[in-house]
């Protein structure tokens, strides 16, 4: 893990952003604040309803039954759970006996679930039998010493009584390991200690309107920001739980009527799929009063429109390692929340380096990733990380990124490794070279184009026939090119390095026109 100057760990602990609370303390308290408070799955596969005081018991006793197994403190729980019940009572479950939860995004195929999986050594593992495209494989966990498998096996690792008292663990260990793709080629884990998240909850939790109405959650809990949003931050308001186990905009439009629920915003997809959803009519304006947008592009010809509607637009910027390095308060002059990434918040520094890169430090900042390489790249001794992102600062301290140095498209905020893909298509017969680039995306903010140069004599491919040859490698299908160019030979510099900058201006030229 990354050296936190001392400096900094005072200054955190005295203004209280650092408190000695852990997950599991937090969660004792807030569950036994609002025991009747309803948690609620809105599924077509496995619907669910019930309250707080339900989930926790079924998360004691998971705990009480992982305890019996041998699990406890500096073990580590994974699980690959699409937004149901048991995701919770995984994750609660895995804070109690003070262990290191690993949520996987239900999407990921075999390779990034096996890549997973050899890289954290989990004592347990909890996956669905099946769910959608994604179907339990006992092969990738073989030597995982504990296997449960919602909707066959699940409930045997449940024990008849509950854990009583939690587990004492060390606030600054680690608590979560998250999953993200980044400029390798495959997933990068980030580590976050008991207060890093407990410190992002709170500032999060302290950030929504007054007024804002039931969410309901679609963001996956395989996701930072879904979990957090799922399983922590409601608990510490003592606010209802509402999942949605896939986005359907025609489903959450009726479940706005049905149930008093909203939209408040996340990745703008969220917001425009609504909008351009055959069923949405102006009675839905009641239920959409906020957008807070993040982790994608958030481009202003759609914060324009949700203002045009009467809704209260904000922005947000951060990511997995950081989570939230600015953002704009709902209540901000108008042009700054709909233009610009909003300005830093509490505790968090901010600097830009001489390209413009952003550099940022806060009580928020992960521990570093699980591979040593990266961390040592990403962070430098004083407690900055490098973000591989661009952006101006304003007189008034508002950001806006204005380009991405990292390899990475950000698709509906999940990220998407270029060179992963790359790597998959020169797999493929007759390809010599690809290159992976982000294109505009009116749904998604953007999405990943391939573009490839073909051996002399050989046809290109067709978009077709790549996206078999993807699935049979086991690539998620959200990291599927959705378009396809073929050049006879790329833009590249003095030294022969494709230049990607002017790919991605040509296919937007060409999507513009």
């Amino acid at each position: 893990m990354r050296t936190i100057p001392d400096a900094l760990v005072e200054r955190y602990e005295r203004e209280g952003w650092w408190t000695r609370d852990t997950l599991a303390e937090l969660l004792s308290r807030g569950l036994a604040a609002a025991p009747d408070a309803v948690f609620r799955v809105h599924s077509e596969i496995r619907p669910w309803s019930g309250t707080f005081r339900d989930v926790e018991l079924v998360a004691r006793r998971l705990a009480r039954g992982l305890r019996k197994r041998g699990v406890g403190p500096g073990d580590v729980v994974a699980m690959q759970l699409p937004n149901w019940m048991e995701a919770a009572a995984v994750f609660w479950a895995s804070a109690f006996l003070g262990a290191t939860v690993v949520p996987i995004v239900h999407f990921y195929g075999r390779k990034e679930v096996g890549f997973i999986l050899n890289a954290v050594r989990p004592r347990v593992f909890i996956a669905v039998e099946r769910f959608g495209h994604l179907e339990f494989d006992p092969g990738l966990c073989a030597d995982v010493p504990i296997v449960g498998v919602v909707g066959r096996d699940f409930d045997g690792l449940l024990d008849a009584e509950p854990l009583g008292d939690v587990v004492g663990v060390d606030p600054a260990g680690p608590a979560v390991i998250a999953f993200t793709s980044g400029t390798t080629r495959d997933p990068k884990g980030v580590v976050h200690s008991h207060r890093t998240l407990a410190f992002e909850t709170r500032q999060l939790s302290s950030r929504y309107p007054a007024d804002l109405a039931r969410q309901l959650i679609s963001a996956p809990v395989g996701h930072f920001i879904g979990m957090l949003s799922a399983f922590l931050i409601p608990v510490l308001g003592g606010t209802p739980i509402n999942l949605a186990d896939v986005w359907d905009p025609g489903r959450a439009l009726a479940l706005m009527e049905s149930d008093d629920v909203t939209i408040a915003g996340g990745v703008p997809y969220y917001m425009t799929s609504l909008l351009d959803h055959p069923d949405f009519t102006e009675g839905h304006l009641r239920h959409m009063r906020y957008a807070g947008l993040g982790g994608a592009a958030v481009p202003p010809a759609v914060t324009t429109r949700l203002a045009g509607l009467g809704i209260t637009v904000y922005r947000s910027y951060g990511s997995t390692e950081h989570p939230s390095i600015t953002a704009s308060h709902y209540t901000a002059p108008e042009d700054k929340r709909l233009y610009t990434d909003g300005a830093a918040l509490p505790g968090v520094e901010m600097r830009l380096g001489e390209d413009g890169e952003i550099f940022s430090r806060g009580p928020d900042l992960c521990l570093g990733y699980t591979d040593p390489e990266l961390t040592a790249r990403a962070f430098d001794a004083d407690g900055w990380y490098r973000t591989g992102d661009i952006g101006a600062i304003d007189g008034d301290g508002y950001l806006t990124i204005t380009d991405r140095k990292s390899d990475v498209i950000i698709r509906g905020g999940e990220n998407i490794s270029a060179p992963e893909v790359e790597d998959a298509l020169l797999r493929m017969p007759g390809v010599a070279e690809a290159a992976v680039v982000a294109a505009p995306d009116a749904r998604f903010g953007e999405h990943a184009a391939a573009v490839v140069r073909s051996v002399p004599g050989r046809r290109p491919p067709t978009l077709a026939e790549m996206r078999d040859h993807l699935e049979r490698l086991g690539l998620a299908r959200q990291k599927w090119p959705e378009e396809l160019h073929a050049v006879d030979d790329f833009p590249r510099t003095a030294s022969g390095k494709v230049q990607k900058f002017l790919l991605r201006k040509e296919i937007a030229a060409r999507r513009g026109a």
